[in-house]
């Protein structure tokens, strides 16, 4: 499977990025200096005992053999004080650091999330819902990893490395001669291995998303697979993906065991040999058999301290890539802003809605407008109905009186004040909206209506379900109106969760009311109980209705018609008839003669 032009600049930029981004997680770092402060302080307590350790060892090498075995038994006690303190250090660097890390990530996680719930739909024309969960989860679980582990580990073994090799000069100048000179024998396979294994590493890890992308994308339409009996080609398709990201893991895995393979033969070997040159030493006089042992343990030491410096080189790498994208959304530019010093419309609000002068093209296609100079003025308390071919502008309409998107020329208002000059949360509390898509969410029929008006009681609930003509069938449910859902509604059918989203809507009592083929989904008698309910409800309220069924706007005060994002006519349903245009048009394909008339 091909790579994406998407996906390709996605990996270069992870391969280029500098670790220096890694510098932004430090506003998350800030609030929890003496978490940190406590976690640096065990790490280099830690450090700092395992490099005495081989001191210790080395007296008791050296005191072996002599006759006092008082010291001989001081020795040994020190040395166990030395590995009590160690693991003591060692438990409360993994606490801190542990700790630290989920606390980062869970604010970052909940930054990112409070930051991008509140972007426009423009934003996610440019970025995909996916993607943006992926970073809220996999770049952050990434971040923890390095947070909680790899950075400690890397600031522990840098302080072994530059201690151990002070110490083992000290111990031995010309055998510290001789490891530096098999040093850069086991760091180029690590290099070299390693750069393939990250380079294996991304491939596996992009085979897998590819994997997870495709079972999302075939189980959340499982019913159509199965209607069109696509199974064994959903499975095939899946195990291909799977079993591609097998090959690149199988890959990896080869490459790190030929990599462990050629560094510990060479680091045993290098061992052997300062042991060899050492024993000799020893025998001469150069040096103690302590010495010898001590100077073994920091040579071991410091040689483990390169290896894993090197492996973690990788993940600060991989790290860095996921820091940035998690910064691009913190940082991420919405098409749609509030103002600085937002405006307030007066209360109560009116519900008086004006179209000046409005051209608007939708970001992911600027060459076709979808409102064309639309200038539409609606009076508060009116039922205006939006009718036309598909492509109008009908929906067009709905999104900017929400203001999801702003015009690229002329303005909205709302009781005479710009959209643009208030704050959105502000004037969207005077807007109920029922989709043409009802949006259920995972909770129980209760609490989706009550989504409409989070304070209203259980009596105004079900007062909003009865005036939705979804009362009865919420009562017959299992657990009635307690009863979940489930994902998405896929326990109720289409036209319930119309009634259930126009019942969230209706408790909302908003003083402009927007219906996107609000009833497109239901049968002709809950459609007439839904449509009185909107009727009852429009007597009030400013009501905007999107409608490709013309039956449902017949009683609306005035019908706009709309094509290719201009008005090209607008009255009531008889006078348009009468005028024998697009209206009348659409009126004869759904209606006998006799209705028309």
């Amino acid at each position: 499977m091909a790579r994406t032009p998407k996906a390709a600049a996605l990996q270069d930029r992870e391969k280029s990025k500098r670790l220096g981004i890694l510098g932004e997680l430090w506003p998350f770092l800030r609030p929890y200096r003496p978490l940190l402060a406590g976690a640096i302080l065990a790490l280099v307590l830690t450090a700092s005992v395992a490099l005495v350790l081989p001191l210790a060892v080395r007296r008791v090498v050296d005191n072996f053999g002599g006759e006092d075995g008082a010291i001989l038994d001081q020795y040994f006690g020190a040395a166990l004080l030395i590995a009590a303190l160690l693991a003591v250090g060692t438990g409360l660097r993994y606490m801190l650091v542990t700790r630290l890390g989920e606390r980062v990530v869970a604010d970052i996680r909940k930054a990112v999330f409070d930051r991008v719930i509140t972007m426009s739909p423009a934003f996610f024309e440019r970025l995909m819902t996916g993607e943006v969960l992926s970073r809220i989860t996999t770049d952050t679980t990434l971040i923890l990893s390095v947070i909680s582990s790899s950075v400690s580990i890397a600031l522990r073994n840098l302080l072994i490395f530059l201690g151990g090799m002070g110490l083992m000069l000290i111990t031995s100048p010309k055998l510290t001669g001789m490891v530096l000179l098999i040093v850069p024998l086991v760091i180029v396979p690590i290099l070299t291995l390693g750069r393939k294994m990250r380079v294996l590493s991304r491939e596996n890890q992009d085979w897998i998303a590819n994997s997870s992308g495709n079972a999302s994308e075939a189980l959340l339409s499982v019913q159509t697979v199965q209607a069109f009996t696509h199974e064994a080609e959903s499975r095939a398709r899946f195990a291909d993906v799977t079993e591609r990201s097998h090959d690149a893991a199988r890959r990896r895995i080869n490459t790190r065991a030929l990599m462990t393979v050629i560094v510990i033969f060479l680091v045993f070997t290098g061992v052997v040999g300062v042991l060899w040159i050492g024993a000799r030493d020893v025998r001469a006089g150069g040096m103690t058999a302590g010495s010898l042992v001590q100077f073994v343990i920091y040579s071991v030491m410091v040689a483990g301290a390169v290896a894993a410096l090197s492996e973690i080189w990788g993940e600060l790498q991989r790290a860095a890539g996921a820091t940035e994208r998690l910064v691009e959304l913190l940082q991420a530019d919405d098409p749609v802003k509030d103002p600085s010093a937002p405006k307030s419309v007066t209360r109560p609000v009116k519900g008086a809605i004006d179209f000046e002068g409005v051209r608007f093209a939708y970001p992911s296609r600027p060459e076709t407008l979808a409102l064309d100079d639309l200038t539409l003025s609606i009076r508060a308390g009116e039922t205006v109905a939006l009718v036309g071919p598909s492509g109008a502008g009908k929906t067009s309409v709905i999104q900017m009186i929400q203001r999801f998107y702003d015009p690229d020329e002329g303005r909205v208002t709302l009781d005479g004040v710009s959209l643009a000059d208030m704050a959105r949360h502000d004037f969207r509390r005077d807007l109920a909206l029922v989709p043409q898509d009802p949006v259920i969410f995972a909770a129980s029929a209760r609490d989706n209506i009550r989504f409409g008006r989070l304070d209203a009681s259980d009596a105004q609930v079900e007062e909003a379900a009865r005036a939705a003509a979804a009362y009865g069938f919420i009562k017959a449910l299992p657990e009635g109106f307690d009863t979940y859902v489930g994902e998405r509604g896929v326990m109720l059918s289409g036209g319930q969760k119309q009634r259930i989203a126009i019942a969230r809507a209706i408790l909302r009592d908003a003083p402009v009311l927007l219906l996107d083929e609000a009833t497109s989904s239901l049968d002709a008698e809950s459609e007439r109980a839904v449509q009185h309910a909107v009727d009852a409800m429009a007597r009030t309220r400013t009501t905007i209705i999107v409608a490709h069924r013309l039956a449902t706007v017949k009683k609306a005060d005035r019908i706009i018609v709309m094509d290719q994002g201009r008005i090209v006519a607008q009255g009531t349903h008889d006078s348009l008839v009468s005028e024998n245009g697009l209206y009348a048009r659409l009126a004869r394909l759904q209606f006998t003669d006799g209705e028309a008339a």
